[in-house]
């Protein structure tokens, strides 16, 4: 071989290695696009979300995979009826490479088309519709949180466990509500206990007083339930205030005690929930994120920080697979298919439909905490029903 060849061989070879290195460069920045709620209900748990999100990216020094980030916002309204406009501002207008959110399923839901449609990533850091990684399925759709069913389905087995048979359930007239209740039926009655009736009012309706005195009336064993943010507060205070608490238990999914149990004060004392998150679970990973998030922001987090936190290192993980390019969806997916990712929730992988496989909880209100009590139900899977990818 003659030396000018060698020479140029070296020359490639040398460029090729330096290559992952300045690709990342060579892109710019990554346009992430939060649509979060940041008015009305859910707004607390939009900022806890974002302040999760960012905390993640603040500990790589700024940056995903080289490159670094550039945030653009919009408002989600919790309204199904906007999202599509809404999303369509961070698709068509501002040309985000990922969307970041959001909290309500029916907003979500119109994300999830829109994702699908534009082929834009879109990783979900808490609705729980379940036809997300479901029907809705796609390769660029991904959830760092739970589907609606799993936490539900976990209390149902832990209410037949403790004996109750006649259960009345009470939610919001919308999918997180009537998904949470579907996924409770499941584990109950396939364990040998009946609902006798579902009671429910539109979302964000919080006028409780006319159910609560239905409940007294049915005298049911125990209650499920579902509500979350400025409802869930309501709930628990005009529950206890009807008396009912002492009467008849309350049993939920955790988002009716997640960053509401300062307001809700001494009327959660004792309630149960089941959740994939606890304020106890003391794994090295949870106890450097509550510290790191406490300094960061003077402030203790909550279920909905951890799914910030733990979207944000999703996205870290697929990024630094394709070295930076978002449009590489294969490797991408291929990457957090196989990734065994270490949440402060307990580390936890994803199934098929892209859903978190993953540990729930059974948790106890005990003064401003939900303490763990037990693993309600180990490493559990949604069904993904309908996903065909």
């Amino acid at each position: 071989m003659k030396r000018r060849q060698i020479g140029t061989l070296a020359l490639a070879a040398s460029l090729l290695a330096i290559a992952p290195l300045t690709f990342a460069q060579n892109q710019g920045k990554l346009k992430v696009g939060f649509m979060l709620p940041a008015t009305g209900t859910f707004a607390s748990l939009g900022s806890a979300i974002e302040n999760g999100f960012r905390l993640y990216v603040n500990e790589q020094g700024g940056k995903i995979a080289g490159r670094e980030i550039e945030y653009v916002s919009v408002d989600d309204e919790s309204d199904p009826s906007k999202a599509t406009d809404n999303v369509n501002k961070l698709i068509k207008r501002d040309n985000v490479d990922v969307i970041i959110g959001t909290v309500h399923s029916g907003v979500a839901m119109a994300m999830a088309k829109a994702a699908k449609e534009s082929g834009t990533l879109l990783i979900v850091p808490n609705a729980g519709a379940n036809a997300v990684t479901g029907p809705m399925c796609a390769p660029n759709i991904f959830r760092s949180s739970f589907s609606n069913w799993q936490p539900g389905y976990a209390m149902g087995e832990i209410a037949a466990k403790k004996g109750h048979k006649k259960i009345v359930t009470i939610t919001w007239k919308y999918a997180a509500g009537e998904e949470s209740v579907k996924g409770f039926k499941d584990g109950f009655e396939q364990n040998g206990g009946t609902v006798i009736k579902d009671l429910n009012l539109p979302f964000p309706n919080v006028e409780f007083q006319a159910l609560l005195t239905e409940i007294a009336a049915l005298k049911p064993d125990a209650v499920f339930t579902f509500f979350a943010g400025g409802g869930a507060v309501k709930f628990v205070k005009d529950y206890s205030a009807a008396g009912l608490k002492k009467k008849i238990p309350l049993y939920g999914t955790g988002f009716l005690t997640d960053g509401t149990l300062e307001a809700q004060g001494s009327d959660a004392d004792g309630l149960l929930t089941t959740l994939h998150y606890a304020d106890n679970l003391n794994n090295k990973r949870d106890q450097s994120f509550r510290l790191a998030y406490a300094k960061t922001y003077k402030l203790q987090p909550d279920v909905y920080a951890v799914q910030g936190f733990d979207a944000a290192q999703m996205l870290s993980i697929g990024l630094n697979a394709t070295k930076g390019d978002a449009k590489n969806i294969t490797v991408f997916e291929q990457a957090l298919r196989t990734a065994k990712i270490d949440s402060p929730r307990g580390v936890f992988t994803l199934s098929n439909s892209h859903n978190p496989i993953q540990d729930i909880y059974l948790r106890k209100v005990v003064g401003k905490e939900n303490v763990m009590e037990s693993i309600a139900h180990k490493a559990l899977a949604d069904p993904g029903l309908g996903c065909k990818m």
